[in-house]
């Protein structure tokens, strides 16, 4: 998904309107709109708006958005998940699966996690030994309370405020630890060669780490290797860590993973262009009137140094702005496989409720002026993966990047070759 930095909120139409003039002249419809203003029909209302006002189609798929409307809001609503149910039947004539309706959950855990690229607990990465059944440590993210209480990789988790966790799923572990920030969690943990023992644990809200960068050595060659896993919130922040760090170890060329990157938010994208792209460029964008609206460069590079991109098929919006913009204005070599094909810009709407809607209010076209809509971008050196390559980089995902990853090695030796 990409989306604009700010939130848009539109205001019911006509409400405050209406009940000025008829403070004086219609108790019932007065009644009656104060009733509207607190339904379920208030929240599709808005919704609706939204969409009306802003959707990238203007023929909504050759739908009547004006009848929609209407239905929606003639029907009796017994719970707000029934008149959820009915908004997001609606949102599916578009034909459009950017364009959706978020719960209050999820737009919670959207904003939080997605967008923010934050969440509320102590940091820690968990999975299930397969051979015990039991909920092991796998890593304790950077500067989280976990790291600072002591908690180590290789860690058992026994309990979680007194909830015994034998056989219990992963989710529910992660329910159990996460909450409001300043509350404590209770763990008892195992660890080899030590018995049992007891942490509290003070939740506190944590980045999480999306950029992953290492110096590799080969051939004589320094070679920054640096991977994105999606623009969240702190991309740009810690994309500019990682290049300056390995910029400082003299490195003499980069790579750049984007595979299996969903996207994210646009500024971020546009924020990491910038480091990699001195002047030109970056994305047109065109809204539903087509209007355009050119994003450039600013000769705000960070590095000169040569540079390959890694894409798939997982490669998706925000990623292919960055690999369009670098690929069209010949700043990288761009090697794997064709991306996904997403053009679409979205915006992420909250409504009254706690519940939001995300909308498609715009098309991007490359430097170049390529539509990848349904396409994608090929990259100038094309390597698939066998199914066994992909199941080994899946299953040990430290061997990215590394000689073991067949298409790290040709972005090497596209490197060389450029």
């Amino acid at each position: 998904m990409v989306s604009f930095q700010s939130i848009r909120t539109l205001s019911l139409v006509g409400l405050t309107g209406a009940l000025a003039l008829t403070t004086f002249f219609n108790r019932e419809s007065i009644a009656s709109t104060i009733s509207f203003r607190d339904s379920p029909k208030a929240v599709l209302d808005q919704a609706w708006q939204i969409v009306d006002q802003t959707y990238v189609d203007r023929s909504f798929n050759h739908v009547d958005w004006q009848q929609v409307r209407q239905q929606l809001l003639s029907k009796n609503y017994t719970s707000r998940d029934a008149a959820y149910a009915a908004l997001k039947g609606a949102l599916k004539q578009l034909n459009d699966p950017y364009t959706r309706f978020l719960t209050p959950t999820e737009f919670q855990a959207l904003n939080s996690e997605d967008i923010n690229g934050e969440l509320t607990g102590v940091g820690l990465q968990l999975e299930t030994d397969q051979k015990t059944k039991a909920i092991k440590v796998v890593k304790v993210l950077n500067n989280s309370p976990a790291l600072k209480a002591g908690v180590r990789p290789g860690d058992t988790l026994l309990a979680i405020d007194g909830h015994r966790t034998q056989g219990m799923a992963i989710e529910q572990a992660t329910k159990l630890i996460r909450g409001q920030a300043n509350t404590q969690v209770k763990f008892l943990l195992g660890r080899a060669k030590r018995a049992p023992f007891s942490l509290a644990i003070t939740r506190q809200q944590i980045q999480l780490p999306v950029v992953t960068a290492a110096l590799r050595q080969q051939n004589n060659q320094r070679i920054g290797y640096i991977r994105l896993d999606e623009f969240s919130g702190h991309a740009a922040e810690q994309m500019q860590q990682a290049i300056t760090n390995l910029d400082r170890q003299h490195v003499d060329r980069f790579v750049l993973d984007l595979r299996g990157n969903p996207g994210g938010l646009l500024d971020q994208e546009t924020a990491i262009a910038r480091m990699w792209l001195n002047q030109g460029t970056i994305v047109r964008i065109v809204d539903r009137d087509g209007a355009a609206e050119e994003v450039q460069a600013n000769r705000t590079a960070l590095t000169n140094r040569p540079l390959a991109i890694l894409v798939d098929g997982g490669s998706a919006s925000a990623s292919e702005i960055l690999t369009g913009a670098l690929k069209d204005n010949q700043r990288a070599v761009v090697v794997g496989t064709q991306t996904f094909g997403k053009a679409l810009v979205q915006s992420v709407n909250p409504l009254p409720d706690g519940s939001g809607i995300n909308v498609t209010i715009a098309h991007y076209f490359t430097p170049s002026g390529l539509d990848i809509n349904h396409r994608g971008i090929t990259p100038n050196v094309v390597i698939p993966l066998t199914q066994q390559q992909k199941q080994e980089l899946s299953s040990h995902p430290d061997e990215l990047g590394t000689s073991r990853d067949s298409q790290y090695e040709r972005a090497l030796s596209a490197l060389t070759t450029q």
